[in-house]
C-alpha cells in the first residue's frame, strides 16, 4: 500500500468520513410541517371529525347538502355561538367554567332592545350592551375568585338569578324591534354580501383576533399558566385573581356580542334569548380539544367544534331521520370527540 493511501492510525478518526461543518443535525420533529401537526393535532382532530360528519350527511342526502341554502342558513347562526364559544376557551383553560353566559346574553341584548325600543340610535344600544356585558361579567369573575365560591356552583346560581329577574319585569313579554332593519346597524353588522350573511365576517375576525391573543399575547400566556399552576403563576409575578376575573369579563363581552346579534337576526327580543345556547356552546369547547384541567386549550378547535354541532341537527334532520335523533346522535359526536383528544393530546391529567 502506498504511503499516501495508508491511513493515519494516530488520528482516531482515521478512515471515518467527517460531516461537512455546514450540514446542521435536525430532529425529524423539527420540519415545519410536523411540527405544525404536533402544535395543531387538537384542532386537526376536530376538523376530521368535522369533515367526516360532514360527509356522511352529505353521502345521506347529496340534494340537501350541495345546496347553498342549508349553509347560509347555518351561517346565519353560528356567529352567535362563536361569540360565546370563543371566551369560554380562555374560561376553561384558565381552569374555571361559566354557566352564567345564556343570562348574560339574554340580559344584555334586553338593554340593547330597550335602546332600539326607546328611539335611540342602535350603535349606542350595542354600546350600552357591552358595558352590561363587562360589568356582569365582573360581578360574575369577583363571586368566583374574591367570593371564593366554585365556578360552577356561583356562575349556574347567577345564571337563574339574571334569568328570573328577566321573567320578573318583563312577565315573559316579548319586544318587536321592526325599525331595526333600516338602521346602519343592521346594515353592517347583520345584512348580506353576495348572499352570505355578513355576521359570519364579524365572527371570523373575532376568531382570529382572540387566537392572537390566546396564542401571541402576553394575556394569552398568563391565561394558560394560571390554568396549569396558579402557584407557579403566582411566584412568577402574575396577578393570578386579576387575570381569572379578566376571563369572566371576557365572557361577558362575548355573551353581549352574541346576544345583541341575535336581536338583529331575529328583530325580536324574546326573554328566554340565550338558553338554547348553553349545552351546545359547552359542548363545542370540549368537541374542540379544549380539556376540562385547564392549562390548554385551543381557540382554532373551538371555532370549529361550533361549526360540527351546529350541523349536527341539520344533517341529522336532513338525512331522514326525526328529530328525535338529534340528541343522540349530540352526545355520539361529543364523545367520540373526547376520546380522540385523550388520545391525541399530548399531556393529560
Amino acid at each position: 500500500m502506498s504511503k499516501t493511501m495508508a491511513p493515519d492510525l494516530h488520528e482516531p478518526s482515521a478512515g471515518i468520513p467527517r460531516p461537512s461543518p455546514q450540514t446542521e443535525w435536525k430532529h425529524p420533529s423539527d420540519h415545519w410541517m410536523r411540527g405544525f401537526i404536533l402544535d395543531n393535532r387538537a384542532s386537526l382532530g376536530t376538523l376530521g371529525v368535522f369533515i367526516v360528519m360532514m360527509a356522511v350527511f352529505m353521502i345521506a342526502n347529496p340534494t340537501v347538502f350541495t345546496t347553498w341554502y342549508l349553509y347560509r342558513s347555518v351561517l346565519t347562526t353560528l356567529p352567535v355561538a362563536l361569540f360565546v364559544v370563543v371566551p369560554l376557551v380562555f374560561v376553561v383553560t384558565c381552569g374555571e367554567i361559566d354557566l352564567s353566559f345564556p343570562a348574560t346574553m339574554g340580559f344584555a341584548s334586553w338593554v340593547f332592545a330597550l335602546f332600539v325600543q326607546a328611539g335611540y340610535d342602535p350603535f349606542l344600544g350595542i354600546v350600552a350592551a357591552l358595558i352590561t356585558g363587562m360589568l356582569l361579567g365582573f360581578l360574575v369573575g369577583s363571586l368566583v375568585v374574591y367570593g371564593g365560591l366554585s365556578s360552577l356552583i356561583a356562575t349556574l346560581g347567577m345564571n337563574f338569578l339574571l334569568r328570573g329577574l328577566i321573567q320578573i319585569i318583563n312577565e315573559g313579554k316579548s319586544m318587536a324591534l321592526t325599525g331595526l332593519s333600516d338602521s346602519w346597524a343592521y346594515k353592517i353588522f347583520s345584512s348580506q354580501v353576495w348572499g352570505i350573511p355578513v355576521q359570519i365576517f364579524w365572527a371570523i375576525a373575532f376568531v382570529v383576533l382572540s387566537a392572537m391573543l390566546y396564542n401571541r399575547h402576553r394575556f394569552g400566556a398568563q391565561v394558560r399558566v394560571v390554568g396549569d399552576n396558579p402557584d407557579s403563576a403566582q411566584q412568577m409575578g402574575i396577578d393570578v385573581k386579576r387575570v381569572r376575573v379578566k376571563v369572566f369579563v371576557f365572557v361577558g363581552i362575548g355573551a353581549a356580542i352574541a346576544g345583541t346579534f341575535s336581536v338583529m337576526i331575529n328583530f325580536t327580543w324574546w326573554p328566554t334569548a340565550g338558553d338554547g345556547y348553553l349545552l351546545p356552546v359547552l359542548a363545542s369547547v370540549f368537541v374542540g380539544g379544549t380539556p376540562t384541567w385547564g392549562g390548554i386549550g385551543t381557540v382554532v378547535g373551538g371555532a370549529i367544534g361550533a361549526v360540527t354541532v351546529s350541523f349536527i341537527q341539520t344533517g341529522v334532520v336532513a338525512a331522514g331521520l326525526s328529530g328525535f335523533y338529534v340528541q343522540f346522535f349530540n352526545g355520539l359526536i361529543i364523545i367520540l370527540s373526547l376520546l380522540g383528544h385523550k388520545w391525541n393530546q399530548a399531556r393529560y391529567r
